[in-house]
C-alpha cells in the first residue's frame, strides 16, 4: 500500500471527506467484510456469531442470531455476508464483532484518488471453462431448445481460472474494483474456509428501509465503446432493441410477481432505463413499494425474489436444470447474493455478479449471458467476454 493510502491513525466522522476511503483502505481478506452501497459503506471485523446451515429457510435463522446477538448485549447486530446460487448451498452469514459505517464511496471525494497501480509484472496462467467455442454451442443447443418451445430464457455463464505465481493482493484489488465504478455495489467477503468473494455489481436485487423497498433489475446488455459517439450509438440501440426489452420484460414481470404479495403498493416504471458500467450498458427498471406487513425483512424479500430470471431463467425449475446440464463448473457464490440486514429487518441485498472467487493463489473469475430464443451464440459469447473485463482489469490480466 502507498503512503498516500495509508488508513489515518483516528478514522474520520463516518460523512467527513475520506471516511469512507479509509473503510475500503481498511480492509483485510480473511477476517474482515466490506460492503460498498450507492447509500454507505460497512466494515465488518472479526466474527461474533455464524449463521448456522439448516433445511430450514434461511430468513429466520438469520432472524434469531441477531436476535440472540442483540440479547446478549450488541445494540446494532448486522449480518453480512453471501448466499449461493443452489438452494441446498451453503450461506456465508455472520455477525462481525465490530462494524463501522461511513458513507458512499462515490461521495468521498478521495474515491476520485489513483489506487495502488496494477502490477503489469504479474504473469497470470489463464484456463477458460468452458472455452468460448464450448460455451457458444451451449448457447446454440439452448437457442434449438428454446425455439421448440420447452423453456423461455436460460442465463449461461462461463469462468476464467487465474493463477498467479505470487500471493493474491486482495485489497489492491478491492480498491482497484471500488475505485472503477464506485456508484455499484463493491463486496469482499469470506465464502468458505480459505475463500474470499470479491466483485463489483451493478446490481440491486432488494433493498427495505422500514415498509419501504426499492428493486433494480438488469437484463439486457451492450459493451461500452471508448469512442463517445459510438458508445451513444450503443447505448441508443440498446434501448431500442427488441431482444433486449423482451429479455428485460421477463425479469420485470417475474418480479412483480414475486414482490406484489408483499406489498399494498407496487409502482413499476413502463419502460427501462439505462445504467452504465465502466464496461457495459445495461437496461434497468426501478421498482418501488410500501410492504404490507412491516415484519417482512429484506432477507424475506430477496429470498422470494432469488435466484430472479437475470441470472437464472424461466421457468426457474427448467432453467436450473439447464444450467446444471450445460455449466461444468459449481456456481457456488456466483448469482447468489451478498448484502447485509440488522435486527429490525432493514438490508441490501445484491445479485453476486462482477466476481471472483479467491483461494490460494488462484481466481475464479464468473460471467453470464440471458439466453432467449433470438440470441446469437457469437454475441451472447462476445457479452462474457465484455463482463469479464471489469475483473480483468482490476488484476491485469486479459484475454
Amino acid at each position: 500500500m502507498s503512503a498516500s493510502l495509508r488508513v489515518p491513525a483516528a478514522p474520520p466522522p463516518l460523512d467527513s471527506p475520506g471516511a469512507a476511503t479509509a473503510l475500503l483502505e481498511a480492509y483485510r481478506p480473511g477476517t474482515d467484510r466490506f460492503l460498498a452501497t450507492p447509500r454507505h459503506t460497512l466494515l465488518g471485523s472479526g466474527t461474533r456469531a455464524l449463521v448456522p446451515h439448516a433445511s430450514r429457510p434461511l430468513a429466520p435463522r438469520v432472524q434469531e442470531v441477531l436476535d440472540a446477538a442483540r440479547r446478549a448485549g450488541d445494540p446494532a447486530p448486522v449480518v453480512v455476508g453471501s448466499v449461493p446460487f443452489a438452494p441446498d448451498g451453503v450461506a456465508c452469514l455472520a455477525v462481525p464483532e465490530t462494524v463501522r459505517w461511513a458513507t458512499a464511496l462515490r461521495a468521498d471525494p478521495l474515491i476520485a484518488l489513483h489506487g495502488p497501480a496494477v502490477d503489469h509484472g504479474d504473469e497470470w496462467r489463464i484456463r477458460e471453462v468452458p472455452s468460448a467455442e464450448e460455451y457458444a454451442e451451449a448457447v446454440a443447443a439452448a437457442v434449438r431448445r428454446m425455439r421448440a418451445g420447452e423453456f423461455d430464457k436460460v442465463v449461461l455463464a462461463r469462468t476464467l481460472e487465474l493463477t498467479s505465481a505470487r500471493d493474491l493482493d486482495l485489497p489492491a484489488m478491492l480498491s482497484r474494483l471500488a475505485r472503477r465504478d464506485p456508484d455499484g455495489y463493491t463486496f469482499a467477503v469470506p465464502s468458505g474456509p480459505g475463500r474470499t468473494l470479491v466483485g463489483a455489481s451493478p446490481e440491486l436485487l432488494v433493498t427495505r428501509r422500514g415498509t419501504r423497498l426499492v428493486a433494480n433489475p438488469l437484463a439486457g446488455s451492450a459493451q461500452r465503446s471508448g469512442d463517445l459517439a459510438e458508445d451513444v450509438r450503443r447505448a441508443a440501440a440498446l434501448l431500442d432493441s427488441p431482444k433486449d426489452l423482451h429479455e428485460h420484460a421477463v425479469v420485470v414481470d417475474a418480479i412483480r410477481e414475486a414482490l406484489a404479495p408483499f406489498c399494498v403498493r407496487l409502482d413499476v416504471p413502463e419502460r427501462p432505463t439505462l445504467v452504465r458500467t465502466a464496461a457495459m450498458w445495461h437496461l434497468s427498471t426501478t421498482l418501488t413499494g410500501e410492504l404490507r406487513d412491516p415484519s417482512s425483512t429484506a432477507l424475506d424479500l430477496a429470498s422470494a425474489l432469488h435466484p430472479t430470471p437475470a441470472v437464472c431463467g424461466t421457468p426457474t425449475d427448467v432453467a436450473r436444470q439447464v444450467i446444471a446440464d450445460s455449466e461444468p463448473f459449481d456456481r457456488g457464490a456466483y448469482t447468489g447474493m451478498v448484502g447485509w440486514q440488522n435486527a429490525d429487518g432493514d438490508g441490501d441485498w445484491v445479485v453476486t455478479i462482477r466476481c471472483a472467487e479467491a483461494e490460494g493463489r488462484t481466481l475464479r473469475l464468473f460471467a453470464g449471458a440471458g439466453v432467449v430464443a433470438e440470441s446469437s451464440p457469437a454475441a451472447e459469447t462476445a457479452e462474457t467476454g465484455a463482463k469479464f473485463r471489469t475483473f480483468l482489469s482490476a488484476v491485469g490480466a486479459a484475454l
